[in-house]
């Protein structure tokens, strides 16, 4: 079983940057693909930018290219989300999950343990 607990959302301006953490519980954490997936009031859950286990394969929506970035700190057992040049249409609840075949990283039901999520909110 693998843990997960998001932190780092908030309230933020048009323009803004906020930076999203993933601690995971699971000492095998370095092992599983990670991914970042993102939630609207009356939208259905999307895909937002995955990394696969050794932080070689990065993966972005077309809605996150060039303004998201994902990382994770397999020392740590987190992965994160460095958001800026934030839209109002990125204000979702913003989940992270882990997957333990990197082949389905791209693949949102393959996800094996989900966090419970962390809202973000942009104003304007």
């Amino acid at each position: 079983q693998v843990q997960l607990v998001e932190s780092g959302g908030g309230l933020v301006q048009v323009g803004g940057s906020l930076r999203l953490s993933c601690a995971a519980s699971k000492r095998t954490f370095s092992s599983y693909g990670m991914g970042w997936f993102r939630q609207a009031p009356g939208k259905e859950r999307e895909f937002v930018a995955a990394i696969n286990w050794s932080g070689g394969g990065l993966y972005y929506a077309d809605s996150a290219k060039g303004r998201f970035t994902i990382s994770r700190d397999n020392a740590k057992n987190t992965v994160y989300l460095q958001m800026s040049s934030l839209k109002l249409e990125d204000t979702a609840v913003y989940y992270c999950a882990a997957v333990a075949d990197n082949m389905y990283l791209l693949q949102m039901r393959k996800y094996d343990y989900w966090g419970q999520g962390t809202q973000v909110t942009v104003s304007s």
